[in-house]
C-alpha cells in the first residue's frame, strides 16, 4: 500500500536552526466502514442541507456564517476573513518555544499523533540536528501550528529516524482527575487477594500485539455486507437465466403425445 502523501507542509524552527518538513496523519479511519444514506425506493443518496429554524427555508453557502452565542439566541457573527487572521504566524511554521522533560506530560493531554518528516534533502540535517537534541536531553519541544483550521498546541518528540507531532488538548479541555477519585478511601486489601489478582496477571499476560485491539463489529460489518452482495449475484443470476427451458420440454412431450396418438 502507498503511504499517505503529506497534508501539511511548512518549516520547523528552533532559533535560527529552520527546516522544511512535512506532516503525515499517524492513524486513519479510512478502512472503516461508513455509510452512505440512501432513499430506500430509489435507491439514490440523499443529500442534507442547511435550513433556516425559524422560516425553514434552505440558507445558501454564501449567506452562512459563524456565530458565538454570547445569550440566549443572541449571536455575534465572525465572517471566514475574520477568524483566518488569527494565529497567522503559526500557519506555515512550527516555532518551537520551550521544552519539557520528557516525563512530565501527562497522557491526558495527549490528543491526535502525526508523523514529522524533514521535506527535502537539504533540511535532513537542520531536523537531525533538533530530533538528536531532544534525544540526549530527554526532553520534548512545545509549539503551536495552525491545524484544521485552528490553531494548536502541539507537542514534538524524536521517533526512531523522525518525530511525532501531538496535538494537546487545551488546559479547559482537561478534567482534574481529583475531582472523581479525590474521594475514595483507601481500601484494605488481603494478601491473599492482591496475590491472586496478580497471578491471573501474570498468567493472561501477553507481548502487545495490534491484533489485540481489532475491530470485532468492523469484521461483522464486512461479512455481512459480502454476505448481502453475495445474495444479489446469485437472485441477478438466477433471473438472467433463460425462462423458455420448460417451454422447450413441455413442447417435446407435447410432439411425442401427439406422434403416440396419431393412427398408424
Amino acid at each position: 500500500m502507498a503511504p499517505p502523501r503529506s497534508f501539511w507542509k511548512g518549516y520547523l524552527k528552533l532559533s535560527l536552526v529552520t527546516c522544511p518538513v512535512a506532516m503525515l496523519p499517524a492513524v486513519s479511519e479510512a478502512e472503516k466502514v461508513s455509510f452512505h444514506t440512501l432513499n430506500r425506493t430509489t435507491g439514490h443518496r440523499v443529500h442534507s442541507h442547511y435550513v433556516d429554524a425559524e422560516t425553514g427555508k434552505p440558507v445558501e453557502a454564501a449567506d452562512q456564517v459563524k456565530g458565538y452565542e454570547r445569550a440566549k439566541d443572541e449571536y455575534v457573527m465572525l465572517e471566514d476573513e475574520e477568524l483566518d487572521a488569527v494565529a497567522l504566524e503559526s500557519t506555515h511554521t512550527i516555532d518551537i518555544d520551550m521544552f519539557v522533560p520528557a516525563d512530565s506530560i501527562g497522557w491526558i493531554w495527549y490528543d491526535t499523533p502525526h508523523y514529522l518528516i524533514p521535506d527535502d534533502k537539504i533540511g535532513e540535517e537542520a531536523f537531525a540536528v533538533i530530533r538528536d537534541a531532544m534525544v540526549a536531553s530527554n526532553t520534548r519541544a512545545i509549539s503551536r501550528v495552525v491545524l484544521y483550521n485552528r490553531e494548536r498546541a502541539v507537542l514534538i518528540e524524536p521517533r526512531d529516524k523522525g518525530m511525532v507531532l501531538w496535538t494537546l488538548r487545551y488546559g479547559d479541555e482537561v478534567r482534574d482527575a481529583k475531582d472523581y477519585f479525590g474521594e475514595f478511601k483507601k481500601a484494605k486489601i488481603a494478601g491473599q487477594d492482591k496475590k491472586h489478582a496478580e497471578g491471573l496477571i501474570e498468567k493472561q499476560t501477553k507481548p502487545w500485539s495490534p491484533a489485540l485491539v481489532n475491530d470485532p463489529v468492523q469484521k461483522a460489518l464486512l461479512e455481512m455486507i459480502a454476505a448481502k452482495e453475495k445474495n444479489k449475484r446469485k437472485m441477478a443470476k438466477a433471473s438472467a437465466r433463460p425462462k423458455g427451458g420448460n417451454v422447450v420440454d413441455l413442447m417435446a412431450v407435447l410432439k411425442k403425445s401427439l406422434q403416440e396418438a396419431s393412427p398408424h
